[in-house]
């Protein structure tokens, strides 16, 4: 016989995901602030493509993250 399988649950309570959700969305928020501040006053020859990169890719981490906890925390599960 087959060991009887366990149900798949979430490794944080449910509880946390509108509070994660919230947290998330606003460091996402914030870190995209600073890429539109940091584009609209630096010059085009003071850019930094590195720094534009990792800017975007932080920002884009946290509000992916955040948008799948908001999901959660309002029943849709991904």
């Amino acid at each position: 016989m087959a060991p009887s399988a366990k149900p798949i649950g979430s490794p944080l309570p449910e509880a946390w995901y509108p509070t994660l959700a919230l947290l998330l969305l606003t460091v996402g928020f914030l870190v995209t602030a600073t890429f539109f501040i940091y584009e609209a006053t630096s010059s085009r020859q003071s850019r930094s493509l590195p720094k534009e990169l990792a800017t975007g890719a932080v920002a884009s981490i946290f509000l992916g993250f955040g948008s799948l906890f908001l999901l959660l925390a309002t029943g849709v599960y991904v």
